[in-house]
């Protein structure tokens, strides 16, 4: 099912024709459907390969960005990343532009393949730290590595209104929206951020951490890579078993503020969520609302 205006359908024989093309030698080796998100569909190429195709011509600047970017953020870095091979041109069937990287072996995290996860939180942390810690490289928040989720939730106030009222529109649902505003609220009463810019990965969903023998063992989907204030990077806590969470905020020797306003950006990408994919992708959602709930029973008893 399309999820955004503009998308471009992709099944096999357009990967193969896209091989056939710019990589013939590719062409015949095996190829299988992996998985779609939000933006981007994979597909395994071989057994060292793997392609992606963004949903929409915009999406597709993202890898753009990998390839310049993960080469050089690559070295500085202990844990597996994505090793861009080939940067894919538009055509008239796909005119987009679509990647291919060398593939990682992992689970993504979760239940089944996490062991111990407050060990999974401190690495985690560690991998963020990483990745903070890293030079920029003469890189400034301007272009394509200037993104909102780094940015100012006071600039967001508008937008993250709209969803709120969305979701209390929807029958099903099931949340307390106003605990969610006022959570938001207080996030919006702090003061912005300060200090310098860093590296941010900027969607750091389980999805996105892949994990060999019960640990953490490399981050993947550079797409929303950017630089700016660290805040909404450690969103992701609440997609995450609470133990998990606390290992994270005793690794990170996160302030109050700092959390007050990580919290804030998780409602904000969790109501966005739910609004905007209701009809059109439930997997999603459903990891949304789980985040969203999370919040709630957390402060509850915070």
């Amino acid at each position: 099912m399309a999820l955004h205006e503009g998308e471009i359908a992709v099944d096999e024989a357009m990967v193969r024709a896209l091989l056939a093309v710019q990589r013939p030698e590719w062409a015949g080796l095996s190829l299988s459907w992996v998985g779609a998100g939000s933006e981007n569909t994979m597909y395994r190429l071989g057994d060292e390969l793997l392609v992606r195709l963004p949903r929409t011509v915009e999406k597709g600047a993202a890898l753009r960005k990998e390839h310049e970017w993960l080469p050089r953020l690559a070295p500085s870095l202990s844990y597996a990343v994505p090793t861009p091979v080939h940067a894919g041109t538009p055509t008239g069937a796909y005119p987009a532009r679509w990647s291919v990287y060398r593939w990682i072996d992992g689970a993504e995290a979760g239940p089944d393949s996490v062991r111990d996860w407050a060990a999974f939180g401190t690495d985690l942390a560690a991998v963020v730290r990483e990745l903070h810690g890293v030079g920029l490289m003469g890189a400034v928040r301007a272009d394509d590595l200037s993104w909102y989720r780094g940015g100012s939730l006071r600039e967001c106030d508008d937008w993250v209104g709209e969803y709120l009222a969305d979701c209390r529109r929807i029958e099903g649902a099931e949340l307390d929206v106003d605990t969610l505003e006022r959570l938001w609220r207080a996030a919006l009463a702090l003061p912005d951020p300060h200090g310098p810019h860093v590296w941010l990965h900027g969607d750091l969903r389980p999805t996105n951490l892949l994990v060999q023998r019960g640990r953490l063992h490399a981050v993947i989907d550079f797409g929303a890579l950017s630089v700016g204030h660290p805040d909404a990077e450690h969103a992701v806590l609440w997609d995450l078993p609470p133990e998990a969470r606390q290992a994270y905020w005793d690794a990170m020797g996160l302030d109050d503020p700092t959390w007050i306003r990580a919290r804030a950006w998780a409602i904000a990408v969790g109501v966005a969520g739910v609004a905007y994919y209701w009809e059109t992708f439930p997997a999603f959602v459903a990891q949304c609302l789980a985040r969203l709930r999370a919040i709630l029973a957390d402060a509850a008893t915070r």
